[in-house]
């Protein structure tokens, strides 16, 4: 197995960078498991934190302030 992964991947080197990005993005869709139950937590708590901060129960920061950065190149 490992000599058929260096030899995908040094196709993959010789492909142009749009496929490379293509295929990439096929490789990760393949990874992803939709999980229903995950979802619809998740959902649960978006609305609960809009209500709250709609309530004025929660404050927002700005983006520079949070623990989230955009990376700049």
């Amino acid at each position: 197995m490992l000599e058929t992964h260096k030899q995908v991947f040094k196709e993959v080197l010789m492909l142009p960078p749009i496929e490379k990005i293509n295929l990439v993005d096929e490789i990760l869709a393949s990874l992803v498991r939709p999980d229903r139950e995950i979802d619809a937590l998740w959902s649960i708590e978006a609305e609960n934190r809009l209500e709250a901060y709609r309530a004025g129960q929660m404050k927002s920061i700005p983006l520079e302030q949070s623990h989230f950065q955009i990376p700049t190149p």
